[in-house]
């Protein structure tokens, strides 16, 4: 038995090793902040077109259009809104934030059209944004979700970092709220191991296999989407934002991803039953739908996350020791993150928990796959059966 707890101790520790000094240096997310850069000028500012899906978002619309509406774009930028069949008035809410005296951008709100077989819900919304431009297309797509709010130089900075990088993909994990106790809990952990998955130096190395975007907030160059074929090529794919990317920098493009304060999402997560139902909901895509990914996945989180601190309580030097020093690598590539949400440093050493929390939350994706209730947003099972690779 105590070589078992000593050997699990070491292996936790060598994980803790690599993924703090080797794995891409995920945790150091000052490397990503994408609001500290100065913004230069452009000699030529580029066509924009935003396109937001938007399905039963009464609760955020119209301060999202305005937040649009409000950008300081020197270039050509328009709007669409794409109403995906909503039953709780978003469409006409978006008109009248559209009709807003003194919005000087152009508003346009579509109705998408019936979703068809094969597709998720917010690409084909997506895609008939994209089809309205058609004989006409902008430089850059601007896809952003419709319960987030950007700051009024969001666009400029994007597409000047676009435009002088040459990515064909750029996109801003947006701020989620941290507020109640169950946010403060788990949503810093959200982006953590969002960040640990797709490590931001990973992802803007073109050598590197690395793909990763946040959905929330992208600029695709128009040329990048006729490259590689379209929204069709990804419409089945309930993670949409990394499929994206994989697609860009499969066919030789450059992909980038940074993190900002200046836009945020409006969406609450009031209680645990919300969040646990947020991760669920891609949880088991994420791990193609493999239930050998899922058990090596659960045992991991047990090990790298739960291991350390139950195995610290030890009273052998060779347990608690390797384990502690795992708990406090832990603890210290969480501290930025926690940082960033502007929380005490208290919750750094309580990630065990909120892992605890999304292994939990990750079974549970597989049951409702399995049930057939996979992918669940606003009222559709977008990961079906047939749909596992």
């Amino acid at each position: 038995m105590q070589f078992a707890a000593i050997g699990a101790a070491a292996l936790s520790l060598l994980i803790w090793l690599y993924l703090f000094f080797f794995n891409g240096h995920f945790w150091q997310i000052w490397i990503a902040d994408a609001d500290g850069r100065t913004v230069p000028p452009l000699e030529r500012w580029p066509s924009v077109m935003a396109i937001v899906p938007a399905r039963n978002e009464a609760a955020s619309i119209e301060e999202t259009v305005k937040a649009l509406a409000a950008q300081n774009y020197p270039g050509n930028f328009s709007i669409i809104v794409v109403d995906d069949h909503s039953d709780d008035g978003t469409g006409d809410l978006a008109r009248k934030a559209a009709a807003e005296p003194g919005t000087q951008i152009s508003v346009n709100v579509l109705l998408a059209p019936q979703l068809v077989a094969g597709w998720t819900g917010k690409l084909w919304a997506l895609q008939a944004g994209v089809n309205a431009t058609e004989g006409n297309p902008p430089d850059f797509f601007w896809f952003t979700d419709a319960d987030v709010i950007h700051g009024p130089g969001t666009l400029r900075r994007m597409v000047s970092r676009g435009e002088r990088e040459a990515f064909d993909l750029t996109s801003l994990m947006v701020l989620l709220q941290a507020d109640t106790f169950a946010e403060k809990l788990l949503i810093p952990p959200f982006l953590y191991f969002f960040l640990m998955l797709y490590p931001p130096r990973w992802i803007a190395n073109p050598k590197a296999r690395k793909a990763g975007a946040a959905g929330g907030c992208m600029l695709l160059r128009s040329s990048a989407l006729t490259r590689i074929g379209g929204l069709a090529t990804i419409r089945g794919e309930v993670i949409d934002d990394c499929s994206l990317a994989r697609a860009v920098k499969k066919s030789g493009g450059r992909t980038w991803m940074g993190l900002t304060r200046k836009s945020a999402s409006l969406r609450r997560y009031v209680g645990f039953g919300e969040l646990r139902d947020m991760i669920a909901r891609t949880a088991f895509t994420q791990l193609n739908y493999s239930v050998l990914r899922l058990t090596g996945t659960l045992l991991g989180l047990l090990l790298t996350f739960v291991a350390p601190v139950v195995l610290a309580l030890s009273t052998n030097p060779k347990v608690w020791l390797p384990a502690l020093l795992a708990w406090c690598l832990m603890s210290a590539s969480f501290l930025p993150t926690v940082v960033f949400y502007r929380l005490s440093p208290i919750w750094s050493p309580f990630l065990p928990v909120a892992a605890v929390f999304y292994a939990y939350a990750t079974f549970l994706s597989a049951v409702r796959y399995w049930l057939g209730r996979g992918g669940q947003w606003k009222g559709r099972a977008q990961a079906q059966k047939t749909q596992a690779r």
